[in-house]
């Protein structure tokens, strides 16, 4: 049975093809970015694209195409689908579907708040309830102890919540191009900041395992 170990813990197809997994995990973020950018082109270029409306619309519905084009690709070449953007493709599928149906862009646009709050509240939730959840997803991966993983599901509950929130200020109050601009281009380099930002802290609660014995 499929768990969520999966999520973190590389197969051998993604060992091989590391470039792809990558490709497949930005890619339908480049097709947003694209479409946004050359919306009015696109329509121009295939005039069945205005029924779908301005050029941020053309953009969420190349998105989600790619979205789900990149979780099919993902599941036949890696045999899974990792926890986080199968949860964030069901929402862009959900909200992008809203966005089209109604006209109106805010769906798409609150997309990454609700992902972002999802994860934070989960998170910070079980460490109420006294569960590190970040332990059951990256066990695998790492070995800490208790007071690792709490410290370590805290700070990712928190900056789930930062992005959110930032989120939340950037499409409120910026214009559509520098809000998609931030979604592709700054969401990734915070995050990978964020990330490493965190090994200092990993190190330091590392379970060393016990050097084997030495037969004589």
């Amino acid at each position: 049975m499929q768990t969520i170990e999966s999520d973190i813990t590389p197969t051998k197809e993604e060992k091989q093809h590391p470039m792809l997994k990558l490709a497949l995990e930005i890619g339908p973020l480049l097709v947003f970015f694209f479409g946004n950018l050359r919306g009015e082109w696109l329509v121009a270029q295939f005039p069945a694209l205005s029924a779908v409306g301005g050029p941020l619309l053309v953009a969420t519905a190349l998105f989600m195409v790619a979205t789900v084009a990149s979780l099919i690709a993902s599941k036949i070449v890696f045999h899974h689908l990792p926890v986080m953007p199968m949860v964030s493709g069901v929402v862009v599928l959900i909200f992008g579907s809203l966005s089209i149906w109604l006209q109106d862009e805010t769906f798409i646009k609150m997309k990454p708040t609700i992902v972002n709050s999802l994860f934070g509240v989960a998170l910070l939730g079980g460490l109420l309830f006294g569960k590190s959840l970040l332990g059951y997803v990256f066990n695998a991966a790492f070995q800490l102890d208790e007071a690792g993983w709490k410290k370590l599901t805290l700070r990712w509950g928190i900056f789930f919540l930062f992005l959110a929130v930032i989120n939340e200020v950037v499409w409120r109050n910026f214009s559509d191009v520098v809000w998609v601009n931030f979604k592709v281009w700054g969401t990734m380099p915070i995050t990978i900041i964020f990330t490493i930002a965190q090994m200092p802290l990993i190190m330091r609660h590392t379970i060393q395992e016990p050097a084997p014995e030495v037969e004589k």
